[in-house]
């Protein structure tokens, strides 16, 4: 009986499926290449607010203290967000007649909530203690970047599990002690290694990666 297929059928065969993988190989890498973007993740990506507040301003410039309004920060799961009242405390004294914060007086005039866009939004099946991290030595910069240079608050890190994790498996390279968590551009005074450690076994930090850690 004759052959069917010529001898090049093989080659032809053996590079469709060699072809075949290496496209799906491609596409794999493609898809995990974009779930890591800052498309995907939000990083980076600055965030229209009822009133853009500037934080390169007011900490950066002036200098005030994160606790200022964010002031369950070191007591709660959350960092809340300050009421109209913390803004008017400065703002009922300068920029009085200023039409750019005319949605703060208004808020404080009427009761009603200014309506902030939460930037740093976490999927309802993760849990974060901001107090817990800040007892532990980490600092607000470590995830939120140099919050005293964005003239427009945005997500600085991706925010993904990944990114999480690194942390908590090696927490010694990136904890501080505890009197700088709220300083920006911290600078650890000796190596960063041998301080972490340190840190970690005076915070008494465990490498914590199981799953109901974050998620429950």
């Amino acid at each position: 009986m004759s052959q069917i297929f010529r001898r090049s059928a093989n080659a032809i065969s053996r590079a469709s499926l060699w072809g075949g993988l290496g496209t799906v190989g491609f596409l794999l890498w493609v898809i995990l290449l974009l779930m890591r973007s800052d498309f995907v993740t939000g990083a980076n990506a600055n965030v229209t607010q009822p009133v853009q507040f500037s934080h390169a301003h007011h900490v950066g410039g002036l200098g005030i203290d994160c606790r200022y309004c964010h002031t369950s920060v070191e007591t709660s799961a959350f960092a809340n967000i300050p009421p109209t009242k913390t803004c008017m405390n400065c703002h009922s004294q300068i920029w009085l007649t200023s039409s750019y914060l005319e949605p703060v007086r208004d808020s404080f005039r009427t009761g009603n909530s200014l309506q902030w866009i939460r930037v740093h939004d976490l999927p309802d099946f993760v849990y974060f203690n901001h107090s817990v991290h800040i007892k532990k030595g980490v600092g607000c910069e470590t995830c939120h970047g140099r919050i005293d240079k964005m003239a427009g608050i945005y997500q600085a890190s991706s925010l993904q599990m990944e990114w999480c994790i690194t942390c908590h498996r090696a927490p010694e390279q990136f904890v501080r002690p505890r009197e700088a968590v709220f300083q920006m551009g911290y600078q650890p005074e000796g190596d960063q290694l041998e301080i972490g450690r340190r840190l970690v076994k005076e915070y008494h930090i465990e490498s914590l990666t199981s799953c109901s850690t974050c998620h429950r």
